[in-house]
């Protein structure tokens, strides 16, 4: 996989800025971030970081404008399902979990917000929870910028430690 990035980078150096905010918002997009391993945008990142296609300021700058993004359809996703969502078939199997988890993001919602950008297992998760627990959206806006801001600074530390490594 690395060498085949590595030669789709050197391929397409002007396209290659927009796989940081594209795997960012992969990552954290309902449903997509299952799929998606926050590994590859270390790998793509740290690459393009290594080949001087990207300075830390634009990785950060980009990799939190995907993140952002990939929360924001997430929240907006359960907002907009939250009501009917719980007549659906699946959350009726999963209703005592469900309901724990709501608990919880009403009981901690920044927190959780927080948590739930840090643990790739539940970064697609957490926002669509939120959306559906009626979390304000103003209140879920500054607190995700913020959240995503750490995470891409997170991102950037990683990045740098690793080119030290090599």
């Amino acid at each position: 996989m690395d060498a085949w990035l590595m030669q789709w980078l050197e391929n397409n150096r002007d396209q290659a800025l927009w796989l940081v905010p594209l795997l960012a918002f992969a990552e954290a997009a309902v449903g997509l971030g299952l799929f998606v391993s926050g590994v590859l945008l270390v790998t793509a990142a740290t690459l393009l970081y290594t080949q001087g296609l990207a300075g830390l300021p634009q990785i950060i700058a980009l990799a939190w404008a995907g993140a952002l993004l990939g929360d924001h359809s997430g929240f907006l996703t359960g907002r907009y399902f939250g009501p009917r969502f719980h007549h659906l078939r699946l959350a009726q199997r999963y209703r005592q979990n469900l309901l724990k988890a709501e608990a919880m993001v009403q009981r901690h919602g920044a927190a959780a917000i927080f948590i739930g950008r840090f643990v790739p297992a539940i970064r697609s998760i957490v926002p669509v929870l939120v959306g559906i627990s009626g979390f304000a959206r103003l209140r879920y806006l500054v607190v995700d910028a913020l959240a995503c801001l750490l995470w891409a600074l997170a991102l950037a530390a990683i990045i740098a430690g690793l080119d030290t490594l090599w």
